[in-house]
């Protein structure tokens, strides 16, 4: 068995598309339709079901996704033992929601260059319930997320309160909405929260899912839109952008959830790598 088609397997279930995980695996669509039906008939089934809206597990690729995701695992920790020798003792991959990766969990990753340089790590971007369901599966060891959900087998830390503000690039802000608001995608919360608040708000003609980049559309054109507190408030210091007052405040707990099989002297080194940019993060600028 390939482990190309193991992989490109795993990138089709994540991505419900040939044509995004050919892009995710970076081969050409071909590619990706050759290596799943190889393993398909390597294993005598089907494991998808193929329509115009994309590709779905049936019943059996549903049961295979669990084995395909342990002998990636077990592929990967193993190249790195034998391609890397006595240099690194282990290979962590960390998940983190798109608004923790910007300004603060990217910290993360030079802080572990420094203080942990024998571990190896993976990094991956989604929302709480994608990266909790990669928990679960064990493609990735921990995550940083607004709302994890509490299961056997994972410990849950807070690490911070995250506040998303409105800010606004707008001479005046008593007319904020029917100028050129953003809408930039923080998560599921955040557009849960955000239509609960403006139920009667039109749909924005711009809509981002950039993270802290859209920020600097605020900066290029006279904008308005809801980021994090600690990204945006040194803008704020410059006069660049300014905080909406009377704009309702958005405020979730983030988590660092990991398995109970990591090492406890690495994870308590990215606890402490977490402390370290948490404070840096959040120290008034």
């Amino acid at each position: 068995m390939d482990i190309n088609q193991i992989k490109t397997f795993i990138a089709v279930a994540d991505t419900g598309s040939f044509i995004a995980a050919a892009e995710k695996v970076n081969v050409t669509q071909s590619t990706v339709s050759i290596r799943i039906k190889n393993l398909e008939d390597q294993l005598g089934t089907y494991l998808f079901e193929r329509s115009k809206q994309g590709a779905r597990l049936t019943i059996a690729g549903k049961h295979f996704l669990k084995y395909a995701i342990a002998l990636a695992k077990i592929w990967d920790e193993a190249r790195l033992s034998v391609g890397i020798g006595e240099k690194m003792e282990a290979l962590l991959r960390i998940g983190g929601q798109v608004s923790l990766w910007d300004g603060f969990l990217l910290k993360l990753l030079p802080w572990m260059r420094v203080h942990a340089p024998e571990i190896a790590i993976r990094t991956e971007m989604g929302y709480s319930p994608d990266l909790m369901q990669k928990l679960t599966e064990g493609s990735i060891d921990l995550a940083v997320m607004y709302r994890p959900q509490n299961r056997a087998g994972f410990k849950i830390k807070q690490i911070f309160v995250e506040e998303i503000v409105l800010v606004t690039s707008l001479p005046e802000d008593d007319q904020i909405f029917d100028h050129d608001y953003i809408f930039v995608n923080w998560g599921p919360e955040f557009i849960s929260d955000h239509a609960l608040n403006f139920p009667d708000l039109n749909t924005p003609r711009i809509s981002l899912d950039l993270g802290s980049l859209g920020i600097e559309y605020l900066l290029m054109t006279f904008s308005s839109g809801y980021f994090p507190k600690r990204i945006a408030e040194p803008l704020i210091k410059e006069g660049k952008i300014k905080l909406v007052k009377w704009a309702p405040k958005f405020t979730y707990p983030a988590y660092l959830i990991f398995a109970d099989d990591i090492e406890p002297e690495f994870i308590n080194v990215i606890l402490k790598g977490v402390a370290s940019i948490k404070n840096e993060a959040l120290k008034p600028a």
